[in-house]
């Protein structure tokens, strides 16, 4: 492929949306281009990473794999749906005892420290959720009242009791709805 083959390429509405897709990802992370590159022990640098994200260079599908292995996400997630719409993420009203509503989020840095089977279940579902709504953060996760019915079941709990046993496994925050 020429020079000018790669630049035309990169340039057109697709590849203008890979890039979005990239910083879209690299920003969900908390990472600076900068950050990028010192992490990746300079595999990405900066200003490269900047011209994938603006849509001025190409990205080659092994180089799109490694950068997916360094975001440790899928690598089909880099790339921008072909169908428009989202999936209506938001936060979930959950009626709690009080009855107040409140959105349970869930901290996924600490779901090492939950016991399997248990935590091995449950970490998987919730990635399956990340894919499905393409948040990668990697430190909260919001869940929704039809989550919460599947993680009921992983726990072995009603789903009334969910919401206290993932506080009890140091797993939740309890974040007001406006």
């Amino acid at each position: 492929m020429s020079v000018d083959d790669e630049l035309n390429e990169a340039s057109s509405p697709y590849g203008r949306r890979v890039g979005e897709r990239l910083r879209a990802i690299r920003r969900q992370k908390r990472l600076s281009l900068q950050d990028v590159e010192a992490s990746s022990d300079q595999e990405f640098k900066a200003s490269v990473l900047g011209a994938y994200e603006r849509g001025e260079r190409a990205i080659s599908v092994p180089r799109l794999e490694r950068l997916a292995r360094f975001y440790s996400i899928p690598v089909d997630q880099l790339l921008p749906r072909s169908a428009a719409g989202g999936d209506g993420v938001g936060v979930v009203d959950l009626t709690g005892r009080t009855g107040r509503k409140a959105g349970v989020s869930i901290d996924l840095t600490q779901l090492d420290a939950v016991s399997r089977p248990e935590g091995e279940m449950l970490g998987r579902y919730l990635v399956m959720i990340q894919v499905q709504r393409q948040d990668f953060n990697g430190r909260v996760l919001t869940i929704r009242q039809d989550d919460l019915r599947a993680v009921a079941c992983i726990l072995g709990v009603e789903i009334d009791e969910a919401i206290d046993r993932l506080a009890d496994l140091g797993l939740t925050h309890l974040n007001p709805v406006s």
